[in-house]
């Protein structure tokens, strides 16, 4: 026999977060600190691909 869920009341649900302007960081500003950080974990990236191509090439 299933037993029947209890369903949550009306208030016990998270209200959805909205954009607060005086409150939150505006979403361009951090679509901008996400580019930027994608930027520095690339070159960080190609950085130590290079260094590892340098030691196969001379090592």
């Amino acid at each position: 026999m299933a037993v029947p869920q209890k369903r949550l009341s009306h208030t016990s649900l998270k209200r959805r977060q909205r954009f607060h302007p005086k409150r939150d960081v505006r979403p361009a500003v951090l679509a901008k600190a996400d580019r930027l950080v994608i930027r520095f974990v690339a070159a960080i990236g190609l950085a130590f691909l290079a260094v590892i191509i340098l030691q196969a090439v001379l090592g």
